[in-house]
């Protein structure tokens, strides 16, 4: 067992200036051996890679924690560090003997380097900065190395502190030059004004000092209130997570607001969110709820860092290091009152520039969320028109009460794009355009059913739990269209997306567009409470893995584009491989299944045609430099303290964001007007073109190419590449 170390010792470190301890040192409550002891026993037990807590668990569970506490490393130092390693070895054994007295330890260092942070940022503001001298701040830190003294820590503080004083500094320029020239859409952190005429940012008159005092000072206050239970969540996640990024342990207190797509989406913002950075990351929006029907150019978005909350008018409360659950308290609230959300962009992930959000609470509107269609006539590249289906769905609902009662013509995502198919082909629709883009997944059947509509009866997906592989079946055999079909899809597509994009790729029955791949999560999270009797949390474990028909899973590698018509989550970080200890890819013998076609040189002659007209088209050469500056600044790793140069990018970033809000979003219809969704929506124009195009050449054709005709490779040879991967 390791003895406690030493506060005191540890703040007279390198003469660093020592601050008393206002309240005791957190501890351990009694009880907490029970949980972890169940924990340790309970989660290699569960989890599908059936691994046990042993000394690489422990290496990757010590580097999660501190990473949980510090990920940019800038409050340990390379002292604490050094004084903890001899623990990376040993803490599987501790967690199996129900201790837990390392979490606490680290813990306290922690917030005492955050108080001598704290106390060196007031210092910093009282001296100032010389903002001519030519320097620049690395804002990557995830893999530096923590600082080795206190000079060294000193100077990264400053020049990190420089950076967020010109963020503001800048941020307020341009919100007094756009109020200064009528007509202009102001920048993103610039000061609106709400219906009667009053700031709707509640820190608007803060200047750049008071408003860095404010956040520091917030960010001590929550973590001086954070308590024993949260330090507990934190370090069995560690664990947790070094079996992949979505298992967690989930306290008493968290395991109470579990459900948080569903509590937000009924009386909030309408946002799937999770801990990231210390701050909530925005999952995914909600469809129906108030962000995704916020059609603003200043919106949230998927990828977006919220950082800071606040009520109405009420000044902002930083929810840095703060536990996801007391965030999601403060976000949610009675319908028809207001939040102000403060964001870190997904497409600046530098921080740079934040924005304002703000979002009036409400319900998810169930008709918001269904399956939509529109029929529209498209010019192939032959110039000959076609009349295409367009349905979007945003998520695979259903109501499942209904379901089991076996209601007739319950609410589901099946059932609406049945009613849909059957309503555009008495119509004369050539082609179907599905749009999967943000669908971030739903019912598993949904989209078992949803496959069944476009083939005869056949597995659909694989799934590999604890005791083996088992394809699940369309039972339907009737088809509700045979005609061409393309999928609209982007990195936001995930689950059920993903198996019904790669289903019907697999068959024959779809050509995908869209970005490179989708999400690529193929896996699926068990909630296991650790007893029957006793509220002491639960572990969320990892149970079920996803596979294609063809044997390969979508977890990692998702599904890949056919044709690749790339939208801005592309160019970021964004999907399941940017996460730490994600499972491999992985694959199994393939599904005994009969494809209806083979779409390869079909799906190449399309993708000359679309790398031909978007050639010749303006807006997607505007767009392409859009995406490579978007590119460029999420793979930038510096950035100017001078003001002029600061000055410049933040200019070029007003600019990137007026260009993005005229090319449109490729992710978000702005309007209701059909016509208007082509010509703002790239994405969705080209989508439908190549629609167009796949069915001209059938047309031409007379019919899609047979498997048989292009040597589709035989079970047989599948199952050879599967054995080789396994060697």
């Amino acid at each position: 067992m390791l003895k406690r170390l030493s506060i005191t010792a540890l703040l007279l470190w390198g003469n660093l200036p020592a601050y008393a301890l206002e309240e005791a040192p957190l501890e351990p409550k009694p009880g907490y051996g029970r949980i972890v002891s169940l924990f340790a026993a309970r989660l290699p037990r569960e989890h599908l890679a059936r691994m046990p807590i042993d000394d690489a668990v422990a290496a990757r569970s010590w580097t999660n924690y501190f990473a949980s506490l510090d990920r940019d490393r800038v409050y340990f130092l390379q002292a604490d560090i050094d004084r903890f390693v001899g623990s990376r070895s040993t803490i599987d054994d501790q967690i199996k003997d129900g201790e837990t007295g390392f979490a606490y330890q680290v813990f306290e260092v922690f917030k005492e380097r955050l108080k001598n942070r704290c106390a060196y940022v007031e210092r910093l503001l009282e001296k100032g900065f010389d903002f001519e001298k030519e320097e620049y701040y690395s804002w990557k830190r995830k893999d530096a190395a923590w600082p080795q003294d206190e000079a060294e820590w000193d100077e990264l503080w400053r020049k990190r502190v420089k950076n967020e004083y010109l963020r503001r500094l800048i941020a307020r320029d341009l919100a007094d030059a756009a109020k200064a020239a009528p007509g202009q859409q102001p920048p993103d952190d610039a000061v609106e004004e709400d219906g009667n005429g009053e700031a709707a940012d509640p820190d608007a008159d803060l200047s750049p000092e008071e408003y860095i005092r404010k956040r520091y000072k917030q960010q001590l206050i929550a973590l001086e209130d954070s308590d024993p239970e949260w330090v507990l969540q934190q370090y069995l996640t560690a664990f947790a997570q070094s079996y992949d990024p979505h298992s967690s342990y989930m306290s008493p207190n968290t395991l109470e607001d579990f459900d948080i797509q569903m509590k937000l989406s009924l009386c909030g913002i309408g946002a799937l969110l999770r801990a990231e950075d210390g701050a909530a990351k925005v999952v995914r929006i909600i469809p129906g709820g108030p962000a995704d029907r916020d059609k603003r150019p200043k919106r949230l978005k998927a990828g977006d860092m919220i950082i800071a909350v606040a009520q109405d008018k009420e000044p902002s409360v930083d929810i840095l290091h703060r536990p996801l659950s007391k965030v999601v308290r403060l976000i949610r609230g009675e319908k028809g009152t207001r939040v102000v959300l403060t964001v870190i962009p997904a497409s600046d992930p530098s921080g740079a520039v934040t924005k304002k959000v703000d979002l009036v609470r409400d319900e998810v509107k169930l008709e918001e969320q269904a399956a939509s269609g529109q029929r529209q006539a498209v010019a192939a590249s032959d110039g000959k028109s076609h009349n295409l289906g367009i349905i979007k769905l945003p998520a695979f609902y259903a109501n499942m009460q209904a379901a089991s009662r076996n209601e007739k013509d319950y609410t589901s995502s099946a059932n609406d794009v049945r009613g849909i198919l059957e309503e555009m082909k008495a119509g004369g629709v050539e082609g179907i355009l599905l749009d999967l883009r943000n669908n971030g997944g739903g019912s598993l059947l949904e989209a078992i059913r949803l496959t069944g509509l476009f083939i005869t009866t056949g597995p659909t997906v694989q799934v590999r739990e604890r005791f083996g592989v088992r394809a699940l079946q369309d039972p339907d055999p009737d088809i509700v269209y045979e005609g061409p079909v393309v999928i609209l899809v982007n990195r936001i597509s995930a689950s059920a997306s993903e198996i019904v994009a790669g289903a019907l790729q697999d068959y024959g029955r779809a050509v995908v567009v869209g970005d490179t791949k989708t999400h690529g999560k193929g896996t699926v999270q068990s909630v296991l409470q650790l007893s029957d009797r006793d509220n002491l949390g639960a572990v969320k474990v990892t149970t079920t893995t996803y596979y294609r028909i063809s044997g390969g899973s979508t977890q990692l590698k998702g599904v890949l584009s056919d044709i690749v018509m790339s939208s801005p989550w592309d160019a970021m970080e964004m999907g399941e491989d940017s996460l730490n200890n994600a499972m491999p890819w992985t694959r199994v013998p393939p599904a005994r299944y009969t494809p209806v076609a083979d779409l390869r040189y079909i799906a190449n002659d399309l993708r000359h045609k679309s790398l031909e007209r978007r050639a010749d088209d303006p807006r997607y050469e505007a767009y392409g430099r859009l995406l490579d500056r978007i590119r460029q600044m999420d793979e930038s790793e510096v950035l100017p303290l001078n003001l002029a140069e600061r000055r410049r990018l933040a200019e070029t970033e007003k600019e990137l964001a007026e260009l993005q809000d005229r090319l449109g979003e490729m992710d978000q219809d702005d309007t209701t007007d059909d016509r208007a969704d082509l010509q703002r929506d790239l994405a969705l124009a080209e989508a439908a073109s190549v629609l167009a195009d796949f069915i001209a050449l059938q047309d031409k054709l007379g019919s899609l190419p047979s498997p048989v005709d292009h040597e589709m490779k035989s079970t047989t040879q599948i199952l050879g590449e599967w054995l080789r991967d396994l060697l």
